[in-house]
């Protein structure tokens, strides 16, 4: 269906309506319910709940013009960054988790590279200038409805100070990880990989643990 068809949804009441759907999502974004509550979000009464042409799964599809409000996975890009056999970690000031420890990783903006996002991210997040040396690991994680995306990376410039999401940042040898105030159990996955691969130029990328499920 041309695009100019779906002016109901895309040009009017409709998209508004999407937009406050999708600035909600940024409220709980990481929080294990975000994905039930985005399922339960009230769109307007002409989107009905049916398998489209062509499709195998149920979608909200406005009854006016067609429009479909698909919903998919979020991309999570990250990195284990490394200096002198230590690493980055960043205490963080916002929920989920607040005052817990994580790698500085966060979700992908539109346009960008994987690359692209674990190194804003570590700006943002540590005020730190890396340079991405390969890619670590591909989590996912269902029950939230996120692939993780982490890299390992070196520092480009040894400056690092907290960014307006981190309470504070530092470098932990491996015997001083704060393994019980990590933040969510994909930094603990990641970390145990680098540990892994630490001392190899290349190596298969890892994948979530067989026995966990992120919780």
């Amino acid at each position: 269906m041309p695009l100019k068809d779906f002016a109901c949804c895309t040009l009017g009441a409709c998209k508004i309506r999407l937009s406050d759907c999708r600035q909600s999502a940024q409220i709980v974004r990481g929080n294990a319910e975000s994905t039930t509550y985005m399922a339960n979000l009230a769109l307007p009464s002409h989107f009905v709940r049916k398998v489209p042409d062509g499709d195998t799964h149920e979608r909200d599809v406005c009854k006016t013009c067609g429009f479909v409000h698909y919903q998919n996975p979020k991309v999570v890009a990250g990195s284990v960054v490394h200096d002198a056999g230590r690493v980055l970690l960043c205490r963080r000031a916002i929920e989920p988790r607040t005052g817990f420890w994580t790698l500085p990783a966060g979700y992908m903006e539109l346009g960008e590279t994987t690359s692209d996002a674990a190194r804003r991210e570590a700006m943002e997040e540590a005020c730190a200038r890396i340079v991405i040396e390969n890619v670590l690991a591909v989590y996912t994680i269902p029950r939230i409805s996120q692939v993780q995306i982490m890299h390992v990376a070196h520092l480009a410039h040894p400056d690092v100070r907290p960014g307006p999401e981190s309470l504070e940042v530092d470098w932990f040898d491996w015997q001083d990880i704060p393994w019980d105030e990590l933040a969510f159990p994909s930094v603990r996955w990641a970390l145990l990989h680098y540990d892994q691969v630490k001392d190899m130029a290349s190596f298969p990328a890892f994948t979530s643990p067989p026995d966990e499920d992120g919780t």
